[in-house]
């Protein structure tokens, strides 16, 4: 372990017991989910760019309409762009398909066709990260390796070092480093898979629903939150959480007033013209925003440049289309 993370150390036993408690949830009560059944390196791929930020009741419709649309990386490495964000909306954050898309193109053309199976190679792909990179290598091809996203974060910082609130205790390099220490051996598929699941249902980031939670006897956090007068409810997390705010008055934008909403209506209107049919941002405006004055016009093209470097869009002098 780096220096930083050395103050950190946790008994074999309360690992040991740990890894048996969760093991054992995980076999009575996982998510019966598509891509847990596959081998297929492709499909996994496929559902874990989905999942990022978008939640599993989401994705699950739209995974199976998406490999019915296009059932191999050669089949998206192929298609049109245009109809590559066709298949993907309304699942949103639509640069996520041309990302995928674009690692489509990328193992067609560097790795013969097939997904590496080595987090080194695999973050060699264009938009890969760590987390996706350990989830790839691990679901599709078992290797055992840790990986840690939003839920495991959340999870083993609560088991092993207690509430993340007001400031978390370790950084993405040193969580990494524990989900590393911690990982059982042989058991790294169901091992980080019973991790997001406990974080989805039951140890969950406003309200943890600590009493139903098989790791309780052994989670640091649970053991700081018996403290509160309010505990089990998540009104602790909450208050926590506000501390570590900054003091400066926030007011939320209005989702329908935000550029990402205009994102998805400018591409949804798009999909609606005859194919390579262009509309002059005069004419986009009002269509998206019935308000629209001229005087908006540098709004909208800010927007429109935008979704073209995400390779959204494509704008000539003529308008904007579908790329």
């Amino acid at each position: 372990m780096s220096k930083a993370f050395a103050p950190f150390s946790f008994a074999p036993d309360l690992i040991a017991k740990v890894h048996m408690s969760l093991l054992a949830w995980y076999a009575a009560e996982q998510r019966d989910l598509p891509w847990r059944v596959s081998s297929d390196p492709y499909a996994i791929l496929v559902s874990e760019i989905m999942l990022q930020q978008t939640q599993v009741d989401r994705v699950l419709p739209k995974y199976r309409q998406f490999l019915a649309a296009f059932p191999t990386l050669t089949d998206l490495a192929a298609a049109p762009t245009a109809d590559v964000i066709s298949a993907w909306i309304p699942l949103g954050y639509n640069t996520r398909a041309v990302r995928l898309q674009s690692i489509a193109r990328q193992v067609i053309s560097d790795y013969n066709g097939r997904i590496p199976d080595t987090i080194d190679e695999l973050l060699k792909l264009k938009g890969i990260g760590r987390y996706t990179a350990g989830a790839i290598a691990c679901f599709a091809y078992r290797k055992h390796v840790a990986t840690v996203d939003t839920n495991i974060r959340r999870v083993l910082h609560r088991i092993f070092l207690g509430l993340e609130h007001p400031d978390p205790r370790a950084n993405d390099a040193q969580m990494l480093e524990l989900a590393e220490q911690v990982l059982p051996a042989n058991e790294a598929f169901n091992w980080n898979q019973a991790l997001m699941d406990l974080g989805a249902t039951i140890c969950t980031s406003n309200n943890p629903q600590c009493t139903s939670c098989p790791l309780q006897q052994s989670c640091q956090a649970y053991v700081e939150m018996r403290q509160y007068s309010l505990f089990p409810s998540g009104s602790v997390l909450r208050q926590l959480r506000k501390v570590a705010e900054k003091k400066v008055p926030y007011q939320a934008q209005p989702f329908t007033s935000s550029n990402r909403y205009f994102r998805g209506r400018i591409v949804a209107m798009l999909r609606s013209l005859p194919v390579n049919e262009r509309v002059s941002l005069a004419l986009l405006g009002p269509r998206i925003k019935p308000d629209f004055s001229e005087s908006e016009l540098p709004w909208l093209q800010q927007v429109v440049s935008g979704l073209v470097r995400d390779g959204l869009l494509d704008v000539t002098e003529d308008g904007v289309r579908l790329p």
